[in-house]
């Protein structure tokens, strides 16, 4: 027999006589329950994969809508004396989606797009993709356009100067620059939407947390599966983080160059 098995006959027979287990054993025996009996280590390691998809998708959704938006409300704002009344009404749109994506509980618009406009879909995935891309994409905005408003105005008027057109002079000049000074604040979105997502339990989502939440029911052990999913948690976002630093001391070292 192996360590697990001896573990938990020590501990069954200790029960049988109604003896008193000791702390050590009681403490194996949960350890076991949570991770170990039936391999439920792997349904921790498939909740990973779904927390990691569900983050890197949505971010993707997020980013696309954050550019395409932040561009819409530059360029709007760095409008002279004529007005485009497009642009006006594109970035009239895209401050109320601003407003109330930002002004409103995520967890409150996962629950509308689940139980009301998307009533009769059973996609959870899909939907916790978009829910939470269009939610990051509100914040993702105003990120990057505060990056394009730092990059300094010549920058624009040099290149319009030189004969481009507004469009190649945003993705080759502008945004380039912008993105170097809105990665922190990138890295801090990608943390929060990484952490966000745990709320998809509320739509049956089975993620890292959920999963957590199913063993704990089995098992009646909150603290393993409950402090396990807050470990690996805190080691996603510790990764992000040396990630995130180690790209920012690159990119200074190219500035330097």
């Amino acid at each position: 027999m192996g360590f697990w098995e001896n573990a938990e006959a020590a501990y069954t027979q200790l029960r049988e006589l109604g003896q008193e287990i000791p702390f050590h054993q009681e403490m194996i025996h949960d350890f076991y329950q949570s991770f170990v009996e039936g391999q439920r280590y792997l349904l921790y390691l498939d909740g990973i994969v779904v927390t990691i998809q569900l983050t890197i998708l949505a971010l993707l959704l997020g980013t696309a809508l954050g550019i395409i938006i932040a561009v819409i409300r530059t360029a709007h704002d760095q409008q002279r004396q004529r007005k485009n009344l497009v642009l006006g009404i594109l970035n009239g749109i895209c401050k109320v989606y601003i407003t109330v994506i930002r002004g409103t509980p995520a967890m409150v618009q996962l629950l509308i797009a689940y139980l009301v406009i998307f009533a009769n879909s059973r996609n959870t995935f899909g939907i916790a993709v978009l829910v939470f891309g269009i939610n990051s994409g509100a914040y993702v905005a105003e990120i990057i356009r505060g990056g394009i408003m730092s990059v300094d105005r010549g920058q624009m008027e040099a290149g319009r100067s030189l004969g481009m057109k507004y469009a190649p002079v945003m993705r080759h000049i502008i945004i380039p620059q912008a993105i170097k000074n809105i990665l922190p604040a990138l890295g801090n979105e990608l943390i929060t939407l990484l952490k966000e997502t745990s709320i998809v339990t509320v739509i049956g989502l089975v993620d890292l947390t959920k999963t957590a939440m199913q063993i704990q029911s089995k098992t009646y052990q909150g603290m393993f599966p409950l402090c396990g999913v807050a470990l690996v948690y805190l080691l996603m976002v510790m990764l992000l983080t040396w990630g995130q630093g180690k790209l920012e001391r690159r990119l200074a070292a190219s500035d330097r160059r």
